[in-house]
């Protein structure tokens, strides 16, 4: 008998068992039966010949083939999805999903609303956010466009640097009234710190000295949280201090409901990055949105611009200022040998 053909749909169903742990959940996502799912899964195996998933009565696993099969047809059903959003494109305005990932405290602040701004100037392109403080693997969870802070390990995505996000050390009034201000780096062992769980070596803090210097202090504190807008409202409940992105304080800040703390010392900045899955960064929508963010992320409180582009724009402004002394240079000498109205030179 002659084995069943790899389909486009056998693949789809199988990628979304693989993804849900779950054939009724897939059918109910598809909107068929149990037995369809079921029936274009087994022909899929018998057609690559090994099996794919182990099913037992409570779930559905992903056999060491199916892993690796797996990746094969995430990759292909993505070019498949990317010929088609090509064809398209060609004939109107750009249109589709668009899938991100961020950390969620950004997302909730600022990316949100910055992704409501992107559909009212494309209102054919759909957004799906995913707001996480995990490394996901995108390719794995489908996602187009991470944006990570802090370092990144090394991958196969493509990398696009939106600059550093700067910290400060902040605290509410109310705390600083009743336990005092520190002084000096040294005297924040003496206070309650905010400790972050889900960042390696919060135990310690970081401080750089305006005028140079480093020191590392010992942080310790009651409270430690795993989500920055929860550290965020700590924060502003007075329960002691803690470094805090510029981005997650900036109106806290400006209304009085947090101070800065040693005002000439800063916690190091974090990078902050936005990660492009290769094969969909051609795509119109997705580079349409990669741009967007960019941009408007760039304007966002304590975020720095990436160095090379201060570079870039410092030498573009350095090359207008040459170029305008040049012209005025040429302009008074032009003046300088004009002659009078008789046609002799001016005499000096």
């Amino acid at each position: 008998m002659d084995r069943p053909e790899v389909t486009l749909e056998r693949m789809r169903s199988f990628v979304r068992v693989a993804e849900r742990g779950s054939l009724s959940a897939v059918a109910r996502e598809l909107g068929v039966g149990q037995s369809t799912v079921t029936r274009h899964i087994r022909e899929l195996e018998q057609a690559v010949g090994v099996p794919l998933l182990t099913r037992t009565t409570r779930r559905v696993t992903v056999t060491e083939e199916g892993r690796n099969y797996y990746a094969g047809c995430v990759h292909i059903l993505r070019l498949v999805e990317q010929a088609g959003d090509e064809a398209r494109s060609t004939r109107g305005a750009p249109a589709g999903t668009v899938r991100v990932s961020c950390t969620a405290a950004f997302g909730v602040l600022h990316v949100s609303r910055l992704i409501f701004a992107f559909q009212d100037a494309y209102p054919e392109v759909s957004v799906d956010l995913s707001l996480t403080d995990e490394r996901i693997d995108l390719v794995r969870e489908g996602v187009d466009v991470a944006l990570r802070l802090g370092p990144l390990a090394e991958s196969t995505m493509k990398l696009k640097s939106l600059g550093q996000s700067r910290r400060v050390l902040v605290a509410a009034p109310d705390y600083l009234a009743a336990r005092g201000r520190p002084a000096r780096p040294q005297d924040l062992a003496h206070h309650e710190g905010i400790r972050m769980s889900n960042i390696a070596g919060s135990d310690v803090l970081v401080l750089q000295g305006r005028r140079g210097g480093r020191h590392a202090i010992p942080f310790e504190g009651r409270l430690r949280l795993d989500h920055g807008l929860a550290a965020r409202e700590a924060l502003a409940a007075g329960r002691g201090i803690a470094p805090a992105h510029l981005w997650l304080v900036s109106d806290l800040l400006a209304d009085g409901r947090l101070e800065r703390v040693l005002p000439d010392y800063s916690p190091p900045p974090v990078p902050l990055n936005m990660l492009i899955v290769p094969e969909r960064s051609g795509i119109a929508r997705v580079r349409l949105l990669v741009d967007f963010l960019a941009g408007e992320i760039a304007r966002l409180p304590g975020i720095e611009r990436p160095q090379s582009e201060l570079s870039v724009r410092q030498a573009d402004a350095a090359e207008e200022v040459r170029t305008e002394r040049a012209d005025a240079h040429r302009d008074g000498a032009a003046v300088r040998r004009r002659p009078h109205a008789s046609g002799r030179p001016r005499r000096r």
